[in-house]
Order: C-alpha cells, then sequence, then structure tokens
C-alpha cells in the first residue's frame, strides 16, 4: 500500500522506526508521502556494513516560550547550517466530519501568505538566504521543517513564527490551493496503485479517525472555504499542542531566545493533544472489496489486518519478522512471488503504526488471470511463518539488514530534528535512537514466533482488489463476502 501522506517534505512526519523498518506506506501521498528510501534493493551484508559505530544524539537542551510552545535545541557542528522543524498535533485525525482533508489542506496554505508577507514573499525570503522549507501532514501531526544557513537562524525562525501565528488565508490562495487538488484527485484515478490504496485505508480503519486519505477526498475538499480553514487553524493550531526541535550550529541559549522572539502572543488551539480512540477490530475482517476499473488488464492486490500502535513492545521482534517476510528485496514474499513464480515485479508487506493503533498490509499487483494465485501464495507465505516462525539465518539477516541501515537516519541535521520530534511525540523514550540497534539485536526467535502469531493475519484478512471486475470477481470466490465498487468512489 503506497503511502497516502500528502506533503512537500523530505522525510515523513512519522516514527524514524516506521521509516527505516517498512517500504513506504502511506505518507506523504502525492508528493511522497514522502518516503526516504528503505534501502530494499540492498542485501542484508552489505547494509551491515553501512555503519557499525555507535550512534549518539547531541545533548537536547528544553526551554518553554511565554506562549506555552516546548523548544528543544541540540547543538551540533561542523556544518553552518540549522534545521528546524515544528510539530503540531494537528493531523487528519484531527479532521472535522465531512471536511476530511481539512488539516491537509489547511497546512498547505500556511505558507500562501502572513500578515507581513505574501506568498511570494515568503518564497523568495527563503530562497534568497539558501533555506529550505516544507509541510507536511500525518494522520497524528502536521510539521513545518525549515533548513537554514546558521548565520540567518533568527530571521528564517521568524518567518517560521510567522507562518503559524498570524496566516492570512487570502482568498484567492484558498480557491486556487481547492482546484489544484480537486485537479489532481481526478488525475489519481488514472493511478490504480492510489486508488487501491485508497480502498484498502477505508477497508482496514472504517469510519475511525485514521479511516480516510490524509488529503481528503474530491467531495469533501469541494466544500472548504477560507472559514472552514480560518476555523481549523484557530481551533487545532495552538502552542500548547506544538513542538519546536532546532538541530544544528547555534548555541541553545540562542535558540531559547529566538524562539520567545518568534513565538511571543502566540495564542489559541487546545490546551491538549486529542485523544484518539483505538481501533476495536478490521471493519472488512474477512470480506473482499472489489474496486470496478473495467480498463485495467492487472490486478492491484491489498491484504491487511491488526497491527500495533506506536511503541509497543512488539515493535522489534515484529519489524524483525517482517523483515524477512515481505520488507526487503531478498524477502519470503519477493522469492517465491516474483523470482519463482513470475507473478509480479513487486512486493512488499508492513507495519503501518500510529499513536493509536496500526495496522499489517501487503500490496501487490499481477495480471487479471493470476489474482487469485497472488492471493492464495501471499496467503500461504504469511501462514508459514505464522505457525512455523523464522529460521536462524533468516531473523540474524533481518537484524544485519535493518542495523546496519539505521545509522542513515542521524546523518543530517535535518534527520535528527525529525527523529527527536518522532521519539517526543511518540512517547519512545530519548534513548530509543542510540539503542535502537542493541534491541532489534538482542530479538530471539521465540519472540519473533509469538508476534508472528498474532500478526500475520491469524484470522481472515481484508482483501481489496482493483481491476476489471467482470473477470476478476470469479477468482475471488472464498474469500469472503465481495462487495464491488466503482474506482470513482474513491476520488
Amino acid at each position: 500500500m503506497a503511502s497516502r501522506k500528502s506533503s512537500s517534505l523530505k522525510s515523513s512526519v512519522k516514527s524514524t522506526a516506521a521509516r527505516a523498518a517498512k517500504a513506504p506506506v502511506r505518507a506523504l501521498k502525492r508528493a511522497t508521502r514522502k518516503a526516504p528510501a528503505s534501502g530494499r534493493t540492498a542485501s542484508p551484508r552489505k547494509a551491515a556494513k553501512a555503519s557499525t559505530g555507535a550512534l549518539k544524539l547531541p545533548t537536547l537542551h528544553e526551554s518553554t516560550t511565554s506562549s506555552g510552545l516546548k523548544v528543544i535545541a541540540a547543538e551540533r557542528g561542523p556544518l553552518p547550517l540549522v534545521s528546524m522543524r515544528l510539530v503540531l498535533r494537528a493531523g487528519s485525525a484531527t479532521d472535522p466530519d465531512g471536511k476530511h482533508g481539512l488539516a491537509d489542506f489547511t497546512a498547505r496554505l500556511l505558507r500562501r501568505g502572513t500578515r507581513r508577507l505574501t506568498a511570494q514573499a515568503i518564497d523568495e525570503t527563503v530562497e534568497f538566504v539558501g533555506a529550505s522549507l516544507g509541510v507536511g501532514v500525518g494522520e497524528d501531526t502536521m510539521s513545518i521543517a525549515l533548513t537554514t544557513p546558521a548565520e540567518h537562524f533568527a530571521q528564517m525562525l521568524g518567518v517560521l513564527g510567522q507562518l503559524v501565528r498570524e496566516p492570512t488565508f487570502p482568498q484567492s490562495e484558498v480557491d486556487d490551493a481547492r482546484e489544484r487538488a480537486l485537479a489532481q484527485f481526478s488525475n489519481d484515478l488514472d493511478d490504480p496503485s492510489v486508488i487501491a490504496d485508497r480502498a484498502m485505508v477505508r477497508a482496514l480503519w472504517g469510519d475511525h479517525p485514521y479511516g480516510h486519505d490524509v488529503g481528503g477526498s474530491s467531495r469533501t475538499v469541494r466544500t472548504f472555504t477560507r472559514d472552514d480553514v480560518v476555523r481549523f487553524h484557530q481551533e487545532r493550531l495552538g502552542p500548547k499542542v506544538a513542538m519546536l526541535v532546532v538541530v544544528g550550529a547555534v548555541k541553545p541559549e540562542r535558540v531559547a531566545a529566538a524562539a520567545e522572539e518568534a513565538f511571543v502572543g502566540w495564542t489559541g488551539g487546545p490546551d491538549a493533544p486529542p485523544t484518539v480512540p483505538p481501533l476495536k477490530r478490521i471493519p472488512q475482517a474477512g470480506r473482499v472489496l472489489l474496486v470496478d476499473k473495467p480498463d485495467q488488464t492487472q490486478s492491484q492486490v491489498r491484504l491487511g489486518g491488526p497491527g500495533f500502535r506506536m511503541g509497543h513492545e512488539d515493535y522489534f521482534p515484529a519489524t524483525a519478522m517482517n523483515i524477512a517476510l515481505g520488507g526487503g528485496f531478498t524477502s519470503r514474499l519477493m522469492n517465491e512471488i516474483r523470482v519463482n513464480r513470475g507473478l509480479t515485479y513487486g512486493v512488499s508487506s508492513w507495519f503501518d503504526s500510529m499513536n493509536a493503533g496500526g495496522v499489517f498490509a501487503l500490496s501487490t499487483f499481477t495480471k487479471t488471470a493470476s489474482t487469485r494465485e497472488i492471493i492464495d501464495v501471499a496467503l500461504g507465505e504469511i501462514r508459514s511463518v505464522r505457525e512455523k516462525g523464522l529460521k536462524p539465518k533468516e531473523l540474524a539477516d533481518a537484524q544485519a539488514y535493518l542495523a546496519g541501515l539505521y545509522p542513515l537516519r542521524t546523518e543530517t541535521n535535518e534527520s535528527i530534528a525529525g527523529s527527536i520530534a518522532d521519539t517526543r511525540i511518540h512517547g519512545l523514550g530519548d534513548d530509543w535512537v542510540e539503542k535502537f540497534r542493541d534491541r532489534l539485536r538482542a530479538v530471539t526467535p521465540k519472540q519473533v514466533s509469538a508476534a508472528a502469531k498474532k500478526y500475520c493475519l491469524a484470522e481472515a484478512p481484508a482483501v481489496v482488489v482493483l481491476g476489471r471486475a467482470a473477470e476478476v470477481k470469479k477468482h475471488l470466490k472464498g474469500l469472503g463476502p465481495i462487495t464491488v465498487v466503482p474506482a470513482s468512489e474513491y476520488e
């Protein structure tokens, strides 16, 4: 299932752990949702050579502005660059009923004008000093990232403060953003993988706050008004549900002073982060959703079941298990479905975890005639891992693979800022990065086996197939009750 997030950020607002462990899932959709390369084509042995030294983050210095904004500063050289990331608990899970996609829509408009700067002036100010600015939205958070030469740090932090404190949301910009979004939804109908992903999200989450595309749909976006955007900004964006992380060549005391100046007087938003309920069950478990797209000669296939919330104790054994099952180019699913049978060019599985819950999912595609075969083979491989676990070498290779890739998350100021923000937002603990590889290597075959029994589709999965329904439907008998819907349902 491809990512469904929407953003210009180069890295997702999801946990660094998730990014390192899975193929891009839903994230920074239409741009991405983003996702940095997972290194899936590397061999475990080569991945292990990526880095073997100890991981150590810079010392963290914390302060709070008079407006209530928490600030975390980490001085890091030697390059004269500073990366800032402002994270707000205002993701798509906070979209109002009937206004799905409003968080993402609002985020895109933050940089389209403030009381002191027009949209063009914002772009020119950022570009003039050689800085870069990006905005991204996920299920749980909205994130604004800015990287700048250190000498312009205070000026650029001031711009960042303006974006959230005093955006003007010009009517013309709202109209243009709406038209661009609607045009993109129309174009998305030509991409079967995007439509299948949207259908899978709905099948797995249903009416849960995570159960819609981050960008919404053409039906909801068409209703957006400037008043909707202004109201969302006033009600959902504020200092008490925000956190600023600054990493780079700047003294912590200077960060605290500049943050106070940039965000002084910032008000609005809730007093506490929103509470998202856990997912009680997969709404379409044991059922088949057939998305009809008559012009297709191939079938997009998605399978899914329960997973776990971000920071769950099963994370490390489940992640190691999935790397061997479907998270790497040499995985079981890839070997059996692509290499041995030639049914597809690509197949992957992953865990997608948010603050309130998560899912386990598989994504692939094949020609219409082999739709049922690829489903049966995939389910067979998943069942084998569930019943027998992994071989010792498979586990060792998976651990080496991910342990070798993980240090890439601490190479730049931007990635470190993202890592710090993720660990704080998801409550992973400040030692998450430094102890990640030790915890991964400590996973035992017994723990992997237990995780596989819990998450490898022990109950009948939700099945989503996009293709030519008239031909595909007959291949899906016996998988559960079948519901046929037109692809236009997911525009």
